[in-house]
């Protein structure tokens, strides 16, 4: 227990003595120290929470620099002024004008009876203040003994509870999207709006830093959980004393322990509904309602759906070629991004699969999720693509698209989305989707056969979409208008085709809007208009 005034008067070795009234509450000051001092002004000596002691041997006697020295020990934050008396010594008992002063500026002032000396104060205090950082280590070491145990029970309420029970402390665990896995007594159902902008700011920052806000009154502290990666959040409401501020750290790990244990426990429901996911895709035109029955049997009950592709650390995004060395640690990488998507996307349906330029992540999310949040939080800085929304049944051809959507977004440095026009989405929703992607294979065919084809179909793709503009094709590919003109010329020879032909263009124009954009049914922002008729 912390150490008070009145404790200190409490104890009769000591025999120190009131000089005026004190009321309660300022006999209930703690003592954090005691010092002797005899100067003139000594509050900028003073820390604050000291027993200052003096036996005012250059003590003022006139009223007013009586209030002065009084006012200057007070804004230094001593907890009281103590008057050494005794025989030899300049006071016998408390002047007066003194005794005024110090009642008027509310600091108690006491007196140290003749045959106790200073250090005898001293000595009280500090063992008082050993006594009490005993007590809160015992108490700390206890509550970790308490959140040990109800580790080995496993789960993480029972070490909310725990918590809660040892500290008064409300407590909750969180999800990286802020979605709440388990709470103590005391935990909000839901994270109050002040809480909400905290979660947003430790999770955007990952293992990287904590924080903590006081709004209406109440203390609230956020943790991040995890070893490697980010796998939940840590919500703290109340105030921490000493003892429970020595014990987060603990608490943390533990939870943080228990977290890796769920995500291992997971890995082979993950496995499944990546497999789920191959199954569907490996049918190339499933019925609707078989498609829809996948999706809801992992509770994806989304009516139209679109493809994610994300290219996974270590891809032609992060590296310019292959290194062996690196190959292990790449597909951990996209293991552990794919089970963060797969933990942030509603039915976890994600699959790691090699791609041209390493290995990509696809996944399939609801017509309504932000994806765009979901892949800055999971996936910052990583190409990505984003199909059109669809029927469950055309998502394998909605994942086709935003893979093609790769170099773009390498390009652009952000993730890139199908666009289509509304006249486009007639035309083409009007034509049999075999029929439709057969004439596109047959335009594009070459291309896909040659090296760096996805390239020469993405250069294709933005010259198209940009009306033939050069510098803007430039612009958006991120590379020298040189470069998009030899990439042109490859594509005209591989695919005999010219650009200044009107029917050819338009041939080149239709082509690529089937590949990246034509599913029937789908949707997004608008394109420009057919370039060249």
């Amino acid at each position: 227990m912390p150490l008070h005034l009145s404790d200190l008067l409490a104890r009769p070795d000591l025999d120190l003595s009131v000089t005026y009234d004190v009321p309660p509450h300022l006999l209930a000051r703690t003592v954090e120290a005691a010092t002797v001092s005899d100067l003139p002004a000594p509050g900028k000596w003073l820390q604050g929470g000291e027993l200052l002691m003096t036996i005012g041997l250059l003590l003022p006697r006139e009223p007013a620099a009586c209030r002065a020295y009084v006012r200057d020990v007070a804004e230094g934050g001593a907890a009281c002024l103590a008057l050494g008396l005794g025989q030899g010594l300049p006071y016998q008992e408390a002047p007066e004008p003194l005794v005024r002063a110090a009642e008027e500026a509310g600091l108690p002032l006491l007196t140290v009876p003749d045959g106790v000396p200073f250090i005898a104060v001293t000595k009280a205090v500090f063992d008082a203040r050993a006594q009490e950082q005993r007590e809160l280590l015992q108490r700390a070491f206890a509550t970790q003994r308490r959140l040990t145990a109800a580790a080995t029970r496993g789960g993480l309420r029972p070490m909310l509870a725990e918590w809660t029970a040892a500290t008064g402390v409300g407590a909750a665990v969180l999800d990286p999207l802020g979605r709440l896995l388990a709470g103590g007594e005391r935990a909000h159902r839901t994270p109050p709006a002040q809480a909400q902008e905290l979660l947003a700011r430790v999770a955007a920052h990952g293992l990287r830093g904590s924080a903590a806000s006081t709004a209406a009154g109440q203390q609230l502290e956020v943790q991040p959980l995890g070893a490697r990666r980010l796998r939940g959040l840590l919500l703290l409401s109340g105030r921490l004393d000493d003892a429970a501020r020595s014990v987060v750290p603990g608490l943390v790990s533990l939870l943080s322990l228990e977290l890796e244990r769920r995500h291992l426990r997971d890995e082979p429901e993950r496995r499944r509904r990546s497999a789920l996911l191959s199954e569907l895709l490996a049918d190339e035109d499933p019925s609707a309602d078989r498609a829809r029955d996948v999706l809801q049997s992992v509770g994806l009950t989304a009516e139209r759906v679109r493809g994610v592709v994300v290219e996974a650390p270590g891809g032609a995004g992060g590296r310019t070629g292959p290194d062996p060395s690196q190959e292990g640690s790449t597909e951990g990488a996209a293991q552990e991004m794919a089970a963060d998507l797969a933990l942030a996307l509603p039915g976890g349906l994600v699959r790691v699969v090699d791609g041209a330029a390493g290995p990509v992540i696809e996944a399939v999310a609801g017509e309504d999720l932000d994806v765009r949040e979901v892949l800055a939080r999971f996936a910052p800085h990583r190409p990505a693509g984003i199909g059109p929304a669809a029927g469950p049944e055309a998502v394998r051809v909605s994942l086709h698209q935003a893979a093609g959507l790769l170099a773009l977004s390498r390009a652009g440095g952000e993730p890139a989305q199908v666009r289509q026009s509304q006249a486009s989405r007639l035309l083409l929703d009007l034509g049999d989707r075999r029929t439709l992607h057969g004439y596109a294979d047959t335009v594009l065919g070459p291309l896909d056969l040659a090296d760096h084809g996805e390239e020469l179909t993405a250069t294709l793709a933005a010259w198209l979409e940009t009306g033939g503009a050069w510098d803007a094709t430039s612009r958006r590919l991120g590379v020298h208008r040189h470069t998009v003109r030899n990439r042109l010329d490859k594509v005209m020879d591989l695919t005999g085709r010219r650009l200044d032909d009107p029917d050819d263009r338009f041939d080149l124009w239709l082509a690529t809007r089937i590949r990246r954009g034509g599913a029937p049914g789908s949707g997004g922002r608008p394109a420009p208009p057919p370039p060249g008729r």
